[in-house]
């Protein structure tokens, strides 16, 4: 690797999504905060806890890591979409950076993007509804690791993506779904049978249920199992971009 080349092409990400924070940090924290108070407030006088804990203090870790995943996606996809239709991308490509030094500086970026919003959303969690932490160790992982596969799956759909509309049709269209499905707002054990074991085919689902149990020690399945699904797809994530950098499919011409 070249490790000056690609941190300082990290550096040149980061401070491409900070010049704008009030749109890339602050705006999606807020936007996520309605939900807490929609659900927290509105929904909790019906559903008063899940085992020991109250629905809002269910909720938070579900929302942060639901701000963790959009946003991750979001900086790598926006990245290299808008660099590929304003063209300095060929800049990029001429400077002496690996497939592999590209990969992780554009998902170091999203990891950093991602964890700074889920912070905002977790500070404000933290102050009004008394949350617990159980293993912080858990949850950094979970954050880290989740927020590096869906920056991988952005950086995929940038590069798939020849224009905006591709791009928001594999946001709205996979990623939200997914996200919105993944047991945020609520336990899967309180679906029905067959959507119980849909949702086990929702990678998504892992990362949210691993990370929430870094909070309470309370999962819908083993962290352990949680932990090895979020390697194998950051691991086939990897892959994939780094074949399809390597190549320079649809952005080498």
């Amino acid at each position: 690797m070249n490790y000056y080349g690609s941190w300082t092409f990290f550096v040149k990400e980061v401070r491409r999504f900070y010049s704008v924070a009030v749109q890339t940090i602050f705006a999606p924290i807020v936007s996520t905060l309605l939900f807490l108070l929609i659900f927290g407030t509105v929904i909790e006088t019906k559903i008063l806890e899940f085992g020991n804990i109250t629905y809002s203090q269910f909720l938070i870790p579900g929302l942060v890591m639901m701000a963790i995943l959009q946003n991750a996606f979001s900086n790598s996809s926006s990245s290299i979409i808008q660099s590929k239709i304003y063209g300095n991308l060929s800049f990029v490509l001429l400077s002496p950076l690996s497939a592999l030094d590209l990969y992780v500086a554009f998902v170091a970026a999203a990891v950093v993007r991602g964890l700074a919003v889920g912070v905002g959303v977790l500070v404000v969690g933290w102050i009004g509804y008394d949350l617990q932490i159980y293993h912080a160790g858990w949850i950094l992982l979970f954050a880290v690791l989740s927020a590096a596969v869906v920056g991988g799956l952005g950086l995929i759909a940038g590069i798939v993506a020849s224009k905006y509309d591709h791009l928001a049709a594999f946001q709205n269209f996979i990623i939200m779904p997914l996200t919105f499905l993944s047991g945020v707002f609520y336990s899967i054990h309180s679906l029905p049978s067959f959507w119980q074991t849909l949702s086990m085919f929702n990678p998504f689902f892992y990362m949210v249920d691993g990370f929430r149990y870094g909070f309470y020690a309370v999962s819908d399945i083993s962290v352990w199992l949680s932990l090895g699904v979020t390697l194998l797809f950051l691991v086939l994530v990897s892959a994939i971009n780094l074949v399809l950098l390597h190549k320079g499919v649809k952005i080498r011409h």
